[in-house]
């Protein structure tokens, strides 16, 4: 079996990507085929035996896409469309939208103003354009209001036929059917209408095929739109890695793209690390969160590990280089974020699901009655009428605004709780989640550190803040702002300046306060100091196994005490899992930090399951490996080494007050850092999916009995002949239904 990547170029929504690996799965020896519509990249596995890389090609451009051979990234920069081209692309798209519209209440205006129901008064129209003292008039005018918007939606027509041609009918099929039907017999009517107005100026239905393609140009534009902004989440990534590194030996800048392993380079203190690898000079603290989600920089010294990407923070570090290009920690998360993107396979449409029997049915149906009507010897008028009723009842206005007007509505009850869903298919599938898996740092706890306890030796915890505040003051190190901070809460203000700071890197801070000698730091540089910890090892050894780091602080070579901080878990955090655990969902903890400080989480929040230690890049492995147990697993994290796993996971949420990493890579993003937010977006998915299942049944309700009506089925039996104009006026009543129950949805409450 072989497997190759190609570019796909000219898809533009869920229903191409689709397309393309029908027909390429169709081949012989084809045993996988997926498309990832965010890179536009087609990974297919076949027999070379069987199949061909020119008969892969050959049906791509069948089903009306173009394919080329995939030869990285290079020559795919050159065959996908960069930022600006898709950012012009949604533009142009944006403005035909607002040209239609535009034109489609004008054509609404003119075409329903003076056939308003129920007695109401007609609404002002000039003579020249009345449609009783001037008929023709009134049909050019909705005529020319028309074509605009059907140039607008040109592609409606062009892939919707094009997909019907090829044996795959989608929703642009049905758009294209029910728009050009109601089009062609409109234009038949106004050449008609001379002849005799009075019956032809009520047949038309220019105002059914614009308002169609509108209202489905609004969601494919809405659609385009999110998804450029997924491609920005890889895009994003990709710059955390700096352009250009110094070598230590020469001090010569070059690319990194030029590194080599064994390499040495000089990372100054504030620059990004630019590849993996190994300290064999300095000591410094490296900022990783935006890489492992953990809030707290992490000491490095000779020997250590650091990540490409990672920002050094206050010491010169010399690096040796151990990975470089595809094979460094970021290279590797972002390859799994876009591989995880395109296993991830679009949700059909239940209504692009239906076209595939619902369009040849109509079609069928359309000609078969205006064949056996002309068989029976009625006149060219008749059969025509015929015809055209079935397409026009048939315009899948109910049918295409079933499931849009309820997402649109769900999205939007959601939005007002903070809960901002990325697209229609998540917010139709949440509701199936059983296995709620939850990052630590930033998700369940606050991503920054505090002070839980204050333990002095002699018992006066407010001295031994003043001076550790006091030593602090002059660091930037983020466990040094939780000191300070917390003790500006508690009232300790005016606080000695310390004099002559030194800062010893992976240990501490020595500074003169007062003119006594204060060494403030871990548990290595009071044992280099000499001093006695004995008294309070027990209980630091305690703090620690709860993730808390304890810190001491001494005077003089004296013993003062110990201040622990620690990231604190969030309010809402318990009664969220809890919540959670409720409606039966099966609850996780997901962290890189080690199993002690994860279990003491896990069960202070009340987890059913801890899994502790786990790398970046296997967080994604985590998901699938749920997954592949029969779960639907939704991920809620914060952090950019959690975007592989938002995008593996049946459903992403993301922490609002995270990296935009990961907001971008979610597919549901929680605006109030609220984990309670997790249960409320679970019922707004429910609740949506069965508005979603209501308007679909009245949908093919109406088109059950109005089909066969328009067929002439009534008429057989002596009854009436279905009008166009009652056809038309059904089509809109079936509108209005699935329009007024989707707004119910607005008022329920989560």
């Amino acid at each position: 079996m072989r497997e190759e990547k190609y570019d796909i170029i000219g898809m533009h929504c869920a229903a191409c990507s689709a397309s393309v690996e029908k027909v390429t799965r169709k081949l012989p020896g084809v045993a996988r085929s997926d498309v990832n519509l965010t890179t536009g990249i087609m990974t297919i596995v076949y027999d070379e035996a069987q199949t061909t890389g020119a008969q892969i090609v050959a049906k791509v451009q069948k089903a009306g896409f173009e394919a080329a051979l995939h030869a990285g990234k290079a020559n795919s920069s050159e065959a996908q469309p960069g930022p600006d081209t898709e950012e012009a692309t949604l533009r142009e798209k944006k403005r035909e939208l607002i040209a239609a519209a535009v034109f489609s209440v004008v054509l609404l205006y003119v075409s329903m103003g003076q056939m308003l129901p129920f007695g109401l008064p007609s609404l002002p129209l000039p003579d020249l354009f009345s449609m009783h003292t001037h008929p023709v008039n009134f049909a050019v005018l909705q005529l020319l209001l028309t074509i605009p918007v059907l140039y607008c939606g040109r592609h409606f027509f062009t892939g919707g036929f094009k997909a019907l041609f090829h044996g795959n009918p989608n929703m642009d099929s049905l758009v294209a059917i029910g728009s050009a039907g109601s089009f062609a017999y409109s234009l038949v009517m106004t050449f008609l209408i001379s002849d005799d107005p009075h019956a032809y100026v009520h047949s038309l239905y220019y105002e059914s095929a614009a308002v169609v393609l509108t209202l489905v140009s609004l969601g494919k534009f809405l659609e385009s739109r999110n998804m450029q902004k997924t491609k920005g989440a890889i895009t994003s990534l990709m710059q955390l890695a700096p352009d250009t590194a110094i070598l230590a030996d020469s001090g010569r800048e070059i690319p990194t793209g030029d590194l080599k392993t064994g390499d040495v380079v000089l990372v100054k203190p504030g620059a990004r690390i630019p590849a993996d690898g190994v300290v064999r000079l300095g000591e410094s603290s490296v900022n990783e969160a935006m890489l492992t989600g953990e809030s707290l920089p992490v000491e490095k010294c000779v020997g250590s590990e650091v990540i490409g990407g990672s920002i050094n923070q206050n010491g010169a570090l010399h690096v040796q280089v151990t990975r470089t290009g595809e094979d460094t920690t970021l290279s590797r998360i972002i390859r799994f974020v876009e591989d995880a993107q395109g296993k991830k396979a679009p949700i059909s449409r239940t209504a692009d699901k239906v076209a595939g029997v619902f369009v040849p049915a109509v079609i069928a149906i359309a000609v078969l009655s205006a064949v056996a009507w002309a068989m029976a010897g009625q006149p060219f008028s008749f059969v025509l009428r015929v015809f055209t009723s079935v397409l026009v009842i048939a315009c899948p206005c109910a049918l295409g605004l079933a499931t849009p007007t309820a997402i649109m509505m769900g999205t939007g009850l959601g939005a007002r709780h903070g809960i901002l869903i990325r697209s229609g298919e998540i917010l139709e599938i949440t509701h199936s989640v059983d296995t709620v898996v939850l990052d630590k740092t930033g998700t369940v706890t606050a991503g920054k550190p505090a002070v839980t306890t204050v333990q002095a030796i002699t018992g006066d915890s407010r001295s031994l803040l003043a001076t550790a505040a006091a030593v602090e003051s002059a660091s930037a190190h983020p466990l040094a702002e939780a000191i300070t901070s917390y003790a500006t809460q508690q009232g300790l203000t005016d606080l000695p300046t310390p004099q002559r700071l030194e800062t010893l890197s992976g240990r501490g801070v020595r500074a003169e306060v007062d003119g006594k000698t204060v060494l403030a730091g871990n548990r290595r540089l009071m044992e280099e100091a000499g001093i006695d910890l004995s008294a309070l090892l027990g209980q630091a050894d305690a703090l620690a196994s709860q993730g808390q780091t304890p810190m001491y602080f001494a005077e003089n070579g004296r013993l003062l005490g110990l201040i622990s901080v620690a990231d604190m878990v969030k309010d809402t955090s318990v009664e969220a899992v809890s919540r959670m655990k409720a409606l039966g969902l099966h609850t996780v903890l997901l962290t890189g930090d080690n199993r002690a400080a994860a279990r003491y989480i896990g069960t202070l929040v009340g987890v059913e399951e801890v899994i502790a230690e786990v790398l970046p890049e296997e967080k994604a492995g985590v998901i699938e490996r749920l997954q592949a147990e029969g779960r639907k697993v939704m991920m809620v994290g914060d952090g950019i080494n959690d975007a592989p796993a938002l995008t593996a996971a049946t459903v992403g949420c993301a922490i609002g007050s995270g990296s935009d990493i990961a907001i971008e890579s979610a597919d549901i993003v929680l605006m109030r850092d609220d984990l309670q937010d997790v249960p409320r977006a679970l019922r707004l998915s429910a609740l949506t999916l069965r508005d979603i299942r209501q308007n679909l049944f009245w949908a093919f309700c109406y088109n059950v009995v109005g089909i066969p009506i328009a067929a002439g089925l009534l008429y057989l039996f002596g009854g009436p002949l279905l009008s166009p104009m009652f056809a038309g006026a059904a089509m809109s009543l079936s509108s209005v239904c699935v329009v007024g129950n989707a707004l119910r949805l607005g008022r329920a409450k989560l």
